[in-house]
Formats: structure tokens, sequence, C-alpha cells
């Protein structure tokens, strides 16, 4: 190993010892890269004990000016936590304690805790924690605090910030600092907790939160419907939530991404409706409130939707999940390479962006299903390509541009869960203006005056079409 942090190692590695600090090629090459697959190879991966092994890398990180990348799972798809400058990844997959305060409603966790893990000790103390990125099987919620994650539910119930109470964790600098308490009201002081939410792993290193959680739902009632079009299906959700109904789950799937499901589940979603553009709806609450709402959503359906099918108990609705769960893995078939680029439109303008995904895939040429939360809508747009046809590419770089410009005139956002990392840095000046981003830098200057903690993220353009991205297949590549 020899870099310019070859030194800086060496003496770090003597202080903690081998197996905390670790420069063996398997080690490094593990934590060189994460879900967006673009490869940076570490000096070190750092597997902490306690919090003093954290305050002492970060000092000597500091000392040496040596870069310093947090890591849980690595399921960003943006290169969040992929070491772009190399140096030290530090590893928390360790920091997994989940405790579950049932009095209270609190969930007290450490940053390598899987979200899915927290989930199930939540509903086995009778409670629920909402949030639910696709990944939760993998990812930790140290990640998805970083890059404030949400999931289906976040229509009705919110985000990863919306449920934070408490952080703990450390400054870039080392100092060992505590952001709110584990109460549900807390006004002492400026809110640095929800300028970690979000801030990629910039500004501070998560060791633990506190998480607010609600009562478990009673009940729970799935309906899904078919729509001639798209725009059908988007007025439709419009008139549903003008009755002032909130599902708990508002799946909207492209007439792409059914066909994909279809095929590859051999069936058709409605007998003699193949490839039409479904919504994915899930009530939950108590048992009158579900059952009080189920009547709307019927009456609705009936008016609005082509055909539609209620599940009349969970394995009933676990069969209707199944066209959710099938059509991302199934969108390979149209492309062996995928952007998958999560952004945001106001609702008002729902039909208007369906109408320029129609002209973007003539235009482009290119497979372009889209499915996701309208109850939110945080779309996730999946721009299907062959990585060696370079007429593909090329039509593909563009087209991810005019998604970006276009959703921003909407009055969108470039991101709603998968943060900007490395492959939306492009994109940054659309949604911010200058003050706006000079506004940022400057509180990661004060936070992190040597720049030590994740650089070369967000503010700094990144080309990622002209880097190699490794071929390997994730766990979650399919969900």
């Amino acid at each position: 190993m020899k870099s310019s942090f070859s030194s800086a190692t060496r003496a770090l590695q003597r202080r903690l010892g081998s197996q905390v600090v670790r420069v063996t090629d398997a080690a490094r090459q593990a934590a060189s890269f994460d879900g967006s697959k673009l490869p940076f190879l570490p000096d070190a991966v750092i597997f902490p004990r306690h919090r003093k092994d954290l305050t002492t890398v970060l000092e000597a990180a500091n000392r040496h000016r040596v870069p310093v990348t947090i890591r849980g799972r690595g399921t960003s798809l943006t290169g969040s936590a992929a070491p772009r400058r190399g140096g030290w990844v530090v590893d928390m997959l360790s920091w997994n304690r989940i405790r579950i305060d049932a009095e209270a409603g609190l969930a007290h966790v450490q940053a390598g805790a899987k979200v899915a893990d927290i989930q199930r000790a939540a509903e086995e103390k009778g409670w629920f924690y909402p949030p639910d990125p696709s990944s939760k099987e993998y990812c930790t919620i140290g990640g998805n605090i970083a890059c404030n994650a949400g999931g289906m539910h976040g229509g009705k119930y919110g985000v990863t910030r919306d449920f934070v109470l408490a952080l703990q964790g450390h400054l870039p600098t080392g100092e060992f600092v505590t952001w709110g308490t584990p109460t549900k009201k807390f006004s002492a002081g400026f809110n640095l907790r929800d300028l970690w939410i979000g801030s990629e792993g910039m500004l501070g290193l998560v060791t633990d939160a506190t998480l607010k959680l609600i009562p478990k739902p009673a009940a729970r009632w799935t309906l899904l419907a078919a729509f001639n079009t798209e725009p059908a299906a988007f007025r439709a959700v419009r008139a549903l939530f003008a009755q002032r109904l909130q599902p708990a789950i508002c799946e909207f799937l492209d007439r792409y991404s059914v066909l994909c499901a279809e095929r590859a589940t051999g069936a058709t979603v409605f007998a003699g409706q193949a490839g039409r553009p479904v919504l994915l709806i899930e009530l939950a609450g108590s048992a009158s409130e579900v059952e009080e709402q189920k009547q709307t959503v019927l009456t609705w359906a009936k008016t609005h939707a082509l055909a539609h099918r209620a599940a009349r108990d969970r394995e009933e609705a676990d069969a209707l999940w199944a066209v959710r769960r099938k059509c991302s893995g199934a969108m390979f078939e149209l492309g062996d390479s995928k952007l998958n680029e999560d952004i945001v439109v106001p609702m008002k303008n729902y039909v208007k962006f369906a109408a320029f995904l129609e002209r973007l895939r003539r235009e482009s040429k290119l497979s372009i299903p889209t499915f996701g939360h309208l109850g939110d809508g945080n779309l996730h747009v999946n721009i299907m390509y062959h990585r060696a046809d370079p007429v593909e590419r090329r039509a593909a770089e563009k087209a991810v541009k005019r998604l970006m410009e276009t959703v921003v005139a909407l009055g969108g956002a470039i991101s709603g869960e998968h943060g900007i990392g490395l492959a939306k840095t492009p994109f940054l000046h659309l949604q911010h203006s200058p003050a706006q981003v000079r506004a940022m830098q400057a509180v990661k200057k004060a936070l992190d005056p040597n720049g030590v903690l994740n650089p070369g993220k967000m503010f700094e353009r990144f080309e990622v079409w002209k880097h190699r991205r490794l071929e390997v297949k994730l766990p979650w590549d399919h969900k």
C-alpha cells in the first residue's frame, strides 16, 4: 500500500491494532464501492470498537488531512458511501444494538442497525416504524439518516427526518456531541440534529439515534386498480386525495413497469387488460377507520378505474403486491443497465410529467419504465440502455439531463431519498442558486474546517459517464 496517506495509516494501525485498522486487499476492495458501483480504493477500513476509537480516527484524520468516509451497508445508489478520495472508510455495521422503550414509544438504535430489524423489534412491542426503503432488509438506519430515506409509507407518515428525535455522534473534528433529547419536544438552541439528517455523512458521524414510533396499525386493506392510461391514473389519484383520504401506501406503476412484471410472472395483472398502468393502494389504521375509508376507496375505484380487485385477507394482499415486487428486476429485459433516478413532482403537475416522459421515450428511443410513491410524488424513473452501445449511452446521458431540468421546471426535486452523492452533482445547480450552495458550503466549512469527512461529494461536479462502473450484482439491485 503506497499513497500519500500511508504513513498516517501505519501510525493509526500501530495505535489501534490490525483488527481495527485493516489494510488487506479484501477489506479495502469490499469497501471501495456502494450501490452506485463506482469504485475508489481506500487506504484502510476501520472497524471501531467504541467511541474512543472514533475520536482517535477523526483526530488523526484532521492532523494528517486524511479523507474519511462513513459506511453502513453501502446501499447508496448515488455514490454517497463511495470513498472518492481514498483515505479511510469507517465501517459501522457492528454498531447495531436496538432497544425499544415500549412505554414511551421510542426506539434507541445504533447506526449499523438494519431498518427491517428496527421495524420487527418495534412491532413485537405493538409499535410501528414507518419509513421503509425498498432495501430495508439490507440498509442501516445510519445510512437512512444520512440520506433522509423515505419509502412507500412516506405520503401518510413521513420520512426518516420526521421520526428522529435525537442523534449522538462525532463532529468531523472528533468531538462527541448529542443533538436533541429522547423527548417529543425540544426547543433549546439551534436544531443541528436536522442539519445532520440528509447531509450524506458530510457534517458528522452518527453513532446512535432515538426514533419516534407510532402505534402499530390494527388493520390493513389492499386494493389494486388498473387504468387506461398514465394520465388517467394520475387524475384518479388527485380525485382520491381531494376527498381528504390519505392511504398508507399509494404506489404507481406505469404500463411499461407492469408489462415487465407480467412477462416475468407469465400472468396478466387483470385478465384482458394486459399492460395497463396500475395503482396499488393500502389503507392502515384502526379497524373502524379502515372500514370507513375502504368504502370511499371502492366507490372511487368504481368511478375512475378500468378494473379493480381488493384483497380479502393478507395472503391475497401479498399476491397483489407481486406486481410491485417483480417490476424493478424485470426491467433488465429492456436493457442491461439502469439509471434509477428518484425525483419528486408536485401532485398538480403529475399529468404534465406523464406527457414529458412520453416525449422523452420517443426522442431518446429508450425504454423508461417509471414507478413510485404518489402519496408524496416521489417517482423512480428508470432509464434503461445497453452499456456497450455508445448511441444508447449518449441518449441515456441526455435523457437524465432533460429529466432533471424538467423536474425542477415543474417545481419538483432532483432527489427525494437517494441524495446527491456523486451521481447527481451535475444537477445541483438546477435545484439551488449560487447563494444557496455557498450557504451550504459555509456550513460544511464551519463544522469540517479541514474537509476530511466524505470529501468530493455534492459540491464538486462528477461526470459519472467518464468513470467505469463495476460489473457486480448486489442483493438489493432488483428490489
